[in-house]
């Protein structure tokens, strides 16, 4: 396994130099490709070869940065993709899903729906502007609800979902019992602030018990470095944390806003798009006025109240 974790990134509003995407070979024949420095729309991806096939685990947010991790792919394999699994609906995991066709594309069924819903959707002025390139909505074509089985070769993929609405109502893991490793989509952020706001709080609490029951050795995150299961514990804080700011907020009346601006990040501030915290806030405090995990909240609403937080700018984005 690559030694090449540790990259420190500047996470201000800078020049926009990231160092490159990388492969990294987690186990025989599994690869993580890496995409620093895992910020908004920067994401991980993954691909499984075997002698018949290669199975692929999300796609990107531009369609250069698709092509990319495609000709990583092709480096290490020349067998065809067979199978390409998204681990949610989140563009930036699914924007590419149309440059692997005709692979097979497997996701939780509400990823499907989800993704033919929102379509390719940007909305000027939220993020600083990106080069997206020519995307086209592919959804998957076969859907699950719990839980179910793909195979590499001999490799057996166990593609989970927790039951719960979390980071979104339709996360997967997919989850490698021989080799221990699991790419476990944006129920993991290394690095990057946790973001729940189109999933639940009290979901991704739950969560991070679920995912340590795996018992994993090599955690693929859907942001950030490889690591390994240690690093829920600080997820685990910044759930417990955050709810801790709802609680008070609901208690005293306060706007998620407010209670953003007026609270002292601590431990937390190193993390990357902390403006998330405004989104989270207002996902914790729908749910303590009574809403359902996963049910629909003001987007708009909680998109402005994280670019007030960010200063009235747009969210950093240099995908």
């Amino acid at each position: 396994m690559s030694s090449d974790h540790g990259h420190d990134h500047d996470h201000s509003h800078g020049t926009g130099e990231l160092d490159p995407p990388r492969v990294e070979e987690v186990a025989d024949g599994v690869f993580a490709y890496i995409q620093p420095d895992g910020s908004w729309w920067i994401n991980n991806t993954g691909f499984l070869t075997s002698d018949d096939g290669v199975v692929a685990i999300d796609t990107c947010s531009t369609e250069r940065r698709t092509r990319a991790f495609l000709d990583s792919m092709r480096s290490v394999s020349d067998a065809p993709l067979r199978l390409l699994v998204n681990t949610h609906h989140h563009g930036d995991h699914t924007h590419g899903n149309y440059l692997t066709h005709p692979a097979a594309i497997v996701a939780h069924e509400r990823c499907r729906e989800l993704i033919l819903q929102t379509g390719i959707l940007h909305v000027p002025g939220v993020w600083d502007d990106v080069e997206w390139g020519d995307l086209r909505v592919a959804p998957p074509i076969v859907t699950f609800d719990d839980h179910l089985t793909v195979w590499s070769g001999d490799t057996r993929v166990e593609l989970h979902h927790p039951g719960t609405a979390a980071h979104t109502t339709n996360d997967v893991v997919a989850w490698l019992p021989e080799q221990r490793v699991l790419f476990a989509g944006d129920l993991v952020f290394n690095g990057g602030t946790p973001f729940v706001m189109m999933g639940s709080l009290t979901g991704a609490i739950d969560t991070v018990e679920w995912l340590r029951s795996f018992d994993a050795e090599v955690i693929v995150p859907g942001h950030g470095d490889v690591c390994d299961q240690t690093v829920l514990d600080g997820i685990e804080r910044y759930y417990r944390f955050v709810d801790g700011v709802a609680a008070d907020a609901h208690a005293s009346g306060t706007t998620p806003l407010d209670a953003a601006r007026q609270i002292d990040l601590g431990e937390f501030a190193a993390l990357s798009d902390s403006e998330r915290l405004a989104g989270n806030l207002h996902r914790a405090l729908a749910e303590r006025s009574g809403l359902e995990r996963g049910a629909p909240i003001d987007l708009i609403d909680a998109i402005g109240d994280m670019i007030q937080l960010n200063g009235g700018r747009p969210l950093r984005c240099l995908a």
